[in-house]
């Protein structure tokens, strides 16, 4: 959901575009200055690669003194009261309880957001932030209307505030990296609450070019937790390991795979021995844990100042609407086509208000383009009753809006000519599937 305040859109340079990964787990904060080609993420400490802000908040017992992040666990066992799981405590709505007292779990959200956001003063000038982007392990409707909340309570002053899933980062994220490491498919494997697979192919044969990804959950596997016995340790290590590799080979089996991302905390105790050297095999394996937070700051690039990739590229994940829309319509005597809507939009975020001229009759076209079938049909809309009138004196006022990924919404009324003809009051409905 982007929210555009009023006044247009400076294109200074020095602007600040930040990318705040926000999990349930870990949250992470990048920044991308204009001119910049890279993202730089917010350490916790200084000259060191501590990305990782633990989402957690601590409160001091008997007082209102609440702690964040690294420094919430430190004294949650010192007297103070930990909260975790925030993300999913304000998802599900459910009032905290902390010393017997309710909180609005939304509002520990905010408060932990607000809290870890100070980490960029010694980074970034709050005036020079020009774009917001949370990006969250997946996006519905309820984590939008939380993340709405969130944003009211925050009070930024920046003139976008936008949403997207880890899926569409990581998109965002590769689309930026060399074209080598993408000319063949892309693999990522996230672990860290529980892994995902996430593989990513261009089709080559539209205009323009279709990027999918394609997304698999295996929540049977749990992170490497090391215990003190070193010979338990060897073997947990070595039956993850196997089924890992296993799972390897079924993400890359009859797949161009080129390059491959291991993504989380996961990860980071060494035992993917024998499903690396699987995974090495004519690829090039990377690894880190700030990629989603660097794919929200080029996000925001590319809606901002797209650029000729975000031209010849566009996404369709499940969020997204897979056919363009227009309107048949009449320009300077000549047909011609009025886009409304784009494949590529999230269907949350698809809308437009526009009016037209009606020259004769009393029907429009719809035109309905799929950029994964590649089929083109059309809807015919009939304005029943529509009063009689001299040729183009008639103003029509079309509102069309997605109420799902598939249920187009159009609306028309009629307004008249100006102060020539009154409005009838008139207005038509029609639901398309696309």
């Amino acid at each position: 959901m982007i929210s555009i305040r009023e006044g247009s859109l400076q294109k200074t340079a020095g602007k600040v575009y930040i990318g705040y990964d926000l999990g349930n787990v870990f949250s992470q904060i990048s920044y991308l200055r204009t001119g910049s080609e890279e993202p730089i993420s917010v350490s916790l400490v200084a000259g060191t690669e501590q990305y990782n802000i633990p989402t957690v908040l601590a409160k001091r017992q008997g007082i209102g003194q609440w702690y964040y992040g690294k420094e919430a666990i430190k004294y949650s066992s010192n007297g103070c009261i930990l909260v975790d799981d925030l993300l999913s405590k304000a998802i599900r709505g459910e009032e905290v309880m902390v010393e017997d007292e309710p909180y609005d779990p939304v509002a520990l959200l905010t408060l932990f957001v607000k809290r870890s956001l100070g980490l960029l003063t010694m980074h970034v000038t709050t005036k020079d932030i020009e774009a917001f982007m949370f990006t969250t392990p997946v996006l519905n409707e309820r984590i939008v209307e939380v993340l709405g909340r969130v944003v009211a309570g925050l009070n930024l002053k920046c003139e976008v505030i936008t949403y997207q899933s880890h899926v569409e980062s990581f998109y965002d994220y590769i689309l930026h990296q060399p074209k080598e490491l993408w000319q063949y498919q892309v693999l990522a494997f996230d672990f860290n609450e529980k892994l995902t697979a996430m593989r990513l192919e261009v089709s080559e044969n539209t205009r323009p070019k279709v990027v999918i990804i394609h997304k698999n959950s295996y929540d049977d596997i749990e992170p490497y937790t090391p215990v003190e016995d070193e010979k338990t340790n060897a073997l947990n290590a070595e039956r993850l390991d196997g089924r890992f590799l296993k799972i390897c080979e079924k993400e890359t089996e009859d797949q161009d795979v080129g390059t491959v991302y291991l993504l989380g905390e996961g990860f980071r105790e060494g035992w993917t021995k024998e499903s690396l050297k699987v995974l090495c095999k004519n690829r090039r394996v990377f690894q880190g844990n700030n990629l989603y937070s660097k794919g929200a700051c080029f996000a925001l690039l590319d809606k901002l100042r797209p650029g000729d990739l975000s031209k010849e590229y566009v996404y369709l994940g499940e969020d997204k609407i897979k056919s363009n829309v227009g309107v048949k319509a009449i320009r300077r005597g000549e047909d011609s086509y009025y886009a409304i809507l784009d494949a590529g939009t999230a269907w949350y975020e698809a809308s437009a208000d526009f009016d037209m001229i009606l020259e004769e009759g009393n029907e429009f076209s719809f035109v309905i383009t799929s950029l994964t079938g590649g089929s083109v049909t059309e809807k015919t809309m009939v304005l029943d009753g529509l009063p009689e009138r001299a040729r183009g004196t008639t103003r029509l006022g079309f509102h069309v809006e997605m109420s799902t990924i598939n249920s187009l919404q159009i609306e028309v009324t009629d307004k008249g000519f100006g102060q020539i003809i009154k409005p009838s009051g008139m207005a038509w409905n029609l639901n398309i599937v696309i």
